[in-house]
């Protein structure tokens, strides 16, 4: 344990940023999990309304850090050429 009281701060601080990262991490997993089922099922309509809001939630998690931006453009992009290719 910490003696330093920076040093306590810095662990309450990265415990905080942690699972505020945990926390939009599974979001951007829950939005995807919901556009694959949707794939899954065939339904259209349902996977495109399900891909608006799962390419705005990893877009919200890229602007604070959480994701690489290459790494958010892989993911908006493997998801959407999985929806375009349901007919």
């Amino acid at each position: 344990m910490a003696n330093i009281k920076s040093a306590k701060k810095r662990i309450l601080v990265s415990q905080k940023r942690a699972d505020r990262n945990k926390s939009i991490r599974s979001k951007v997993k829950t939005a995807i999990k919901k556009v694959e089922v949707a794939i899954e099922s065939q339904d259209k309509a349902a996977a495109t309304e399900a891909l608006k809001a799962a390419v705005s939630e990893i877009d919200k998690a890229t602007q604070k850090g959480i994701y690489h931006k290459n790494n958010a453009a892989r993911k908006v992009s493997r998801l959407t050429l999985a929806v375009n290719k349901l007919s």
